[in-house]
């Protein structure tokens, strides 16, 4: 395969079965890396597993936002990513693409493992002109200063997007966190001057007991240009247990839904879904979920405008 194709190039289903990408608002594309994973690898198929999943949500209209996104939304297709070279060109890869897209589109980027994350918001920061704030869903920090020795990974993605000033610190919310680690890593958000709300402290929340995390969510994020990452790992095992790194005691998928529709009307600028390897998947649980949440997204961006 030469340099530049795809390493997995399946694209014959589309996301929600919408058109090819053209003209219309919303883009939806693939980026299927996943070359620094850490433990399971197979994220690099996760692109074609959340569209295969997303087809039963194809006429849906959204029960909250009252809209059906799918007019308004094409397939830009995957990105074609020279998975074999190493993860700086890779990201240059990534980034030159997403920036492409975000010039027209407003984009959401399916994962393909979390390291894909510092490119799409180095392509974001360039295009908004300052730093953005940041909702990070995740089990894990990732605000680790190296990755098992290498400089970056996708475990480092957050600590190198504060550094760069890609996001602004104060402007950063982390949700679900729940990974063993050392303090400086695992406190490191907070020690910035943002805010974690670890799965432990969201325990028996859902619904209107979400109320006082989703206000607090709004008002640190502000009306600032703001990018949503959802790492899939966020869920507790029993609702995705199709990812590399699962984390027992993790969040519902009616809690991470709560979310998704009740800070839809902030100023969102982007989302990728990550982390979504489908050969440790039952039942498509994993993709399914995934499928649900970006098609929420959309919906309530769609119903927006």
């Amino acid at each position: 395969m030469a340099l530049g194709q795809f390493a997995y190039a399946n694209n014959t289903n589309r996301f929600l079965a919408c058109a090819p990408l053209s003209d219309q608002p919303f883009a939806v594309c693939g980026v299927p890396y996943d070359g620094v994973v850490t433990n399971r690898p197979g994220a690099r198929f996760g692109p074609q597993a959340i569209r295969a999943a997303s087809l039963m949500l194809c006429d849906g209209i959204h029960p909250v936002f009252d809209v059906s996104p799918l007019e308004h939304v094409g397939d830009a297709l995957d990105m074609r990513l020279p998975n074999a070279s190493p993860l700086p060109e890779v990201r240059e890869h990534i980034q030159r693409q997403a920036a492409a897209l975000m010039a027209k589109h407003h984009c959401v980027f399916l994962g393909g493992d979390h390291s894909v994350t510092l490119s799409l918001l180095r392509a974001a920061r360039e295009r908004h002109g300052q730093p953005l704030a940041l909702l990070h869903f995740d089990a894990h920090c990732d605000t680790w200063v190296d990755h098992f020795g290498e400089p970056s990974g996708h475990g480092t993605w957050t600590y190198e997007a504060i550094q760069e000033g890609l996001v602004s610190p104060a402007h950063t919310v982390q949700v679900g966190i729940r990974s063993s680690g050392e303090r400086a890593a695992r406190e490191y958000v907070a020690d910035q001057g943002g805010e974690i709300f670890t799965a432990r402290a969201l325990r028996g929340l859902d619904g209107a007991g979400l109320e006082p995390t989703l206000q607090a969510i709004r008002t640190r994020l502000g009306d600032k240009p703001a990018y949503l990452t959802l790492d899939i790992d966020v869920l507790d095992p029993a609702f995705a247990p199709g990812t590399g790194t699962p984390e027992p005691g993790g969040l519902s998928s009616s809690q991470v839904l709560t979310f998704l529709e009740g800070l839809a009307d902030l100023n969102w600028i982007g989302m990728d879904c990550v982390e979504v390897a489908p050969a440790y998947d039952h039942a498509e649980l994993t993709s399914n979920a995934a499928a649900c949440f970006v098609w929420t997204y959309l919906a309530g961006q769609v119903a927006k405008r």
